[in-house]
C-alpha cells in the first residue's frame, strides 16, 4: 500500500473533497486524523473505518489553540506525524466587494488562509523533529482566475497558493515538501449551497 505506516491530519474531512481523501488514504493503508467544525459529521464519515486507523478531533481551524489539539491528536499514531492536507474551506457567496458584509470577508480569508498556516506552523516542527513529511494545501482554480462575485474566495486561495511556495521554499532543505491542488468545480456541499440562488 502506497500510504502504509504514514500518519495523516486531513482538515475539513467531515465533508466533500477532505471525506474523500480521508477514505483514499484509509485505502492506501494510511492512518489518518480528520478534523472538522461539526463531530456528527466526522463520525458518518469514519463509519465504514477501521478504528485503528481513524481518530476525530471537532474544532475550528481559526484557532491556533484547536490546531495545536488536532496535530496532538495525530501524533497519539506512533507520535509522528508524515502528512498534512490543508482542506478546510469555505466560498464567499456571490458578492462584489462593494456587497460584501465585511465579516464574511474576514471569515474566509481565516478559514481558507490563515487556517492552513496554523496547520502548517504547528505541524512542520512535527515533521522535521521526525525527519520529514509532505504538506497537501487545497486551494481551487478560483486562485488561479477571478470567479464572478467571489472576491473573497479568489483572494484566499491566491494567497493559499503563494503561502504554499513560500513553505516550500523555506522548508524544503528541512525535507518538507509542500504543494498545492487546484480542483476546479467539484459537487459538494459547498459548491451546491453556492449554486443554490441560480437553480429554477
Amino acid at each position: 500500500m502506497k500510504l502504509n505506516g504514514k500518519v495523516a491530519l486531513i482538515t475539513g474531512a467531515g465533508s466533500g473533497i477532505g471525506a474523500a481523501i480521508a477514505e483514499r488514504f484509509i485505502a492506501d493503508g494510511a492512518k489518518i486524523c480528520i478534523t472538522g467544525r461539526r463531530q456528527e459529521k466526522l463520525d458518518e464519515v469514519t463509519q465504514s473505518m477501521s478504528k485503528g486507523s481513524v481518530l476525530t478531533c471537532a474544532g475550528d481551524v481559526t484557532r491556533l489553540e484547536d490546531a495545536e489539539r488536532m496535530v496532538e491528536t495525530a501524533l497519539k499514531f506512533n507520535g509522528k506525524l508524515d502528512v498534512l492536507v490543508n482542506s478546510a474551506a469555505i466560498d464567499s457567496g456571490g458578492a462584489t466587494v462593494v456587497d460584501m458584509d465585511p465579516g464574511l470577508w474576514h471569515s474566509v480569508l481565516e478559514i481558507n488562509l490563515t487556517g492552513p498556516m496554523y496547520l502548517m506552523k504547528v505541524s512542520i516542527p512535527q515533521m522535521i523533529e521526525g525527519g520529514g513529511g509532505s504538506i497537501i494545501n487545497i486551494a481551487s482554480l478560483g486562485g488561479l482566475r477571478c470567479l464572478p462575485g467571489m472576491p473573497a474566495y479568489c483572494s484566499s486561495k491566491a494567497g493559499l497558493i503563494m503561502l504554499t511556495k513560500q513553505v516550500a521554499l523555506d522548508f524544503g532543505p528541512a525535507k518538507i515538501r509542500c504543494n498545492v491542488v487546484c480542483p476546479g468545480g467539484t459537487r459538494t456541499e459547498m459548491l451546491e449551497n453556492s449554486l443554490a440562488p441560480f437553480k429554477e
